[in-house]
């Protein structure tokens, strides 16, 4: 079995690159019509979603890994500059790259910190 179909190596592998901003090796672990739904964006391509981790440079600090089959499921801390939120994400990987990414939120935080400045 070759090493990327696996969906959990896949997914952590995409994530670590996101960690230390290497958006080059990230972008190899998804097709480029995925999609991308959470609390404040929806998103039918990779050129789209790359564009906005690009500038807001998310890190995360993995709690807890869930998979089912092409299906991998991330508890997480996420920092947004100075701010820790913590999220979920449901990461569906075909033909050994991220199809589809799905987040969950309180975007509560993000909003009001907007709202202030």
């Amino acid at each position: 079995m070759e090493s990327r179909s696996n969906a959990k190596e896949v997914v952590m592998s995409f994530v670590k690159a996101l960690n230390i901003e290497d958006f080059k090796t990230a972008k190899s672990y998804v097709s480029d019509n995925m999609s991308f739904l959470g609390p404040l964006a929806s998103l039918d391509n990779a050129e789209a979603y790359f564009k906005d981790m690009e500038r807001i440079r998310l890190k995360f600090d993995i709690k807890k890994v869930f998979v089912d089959g092409d299906d991998v499921c991330l508890l997480y801390d996420f920092s947004v500059g100075t701010m820790t939120l913590f999220g979920c994400g449901w990461y569906h990987v075909e033909q050994g790259k991220i199809s589809s990414l799905r987040v969950v939120f309180d975007p509560r935080p993000l909003v009001e910190s907007s709202v202030k400045r």
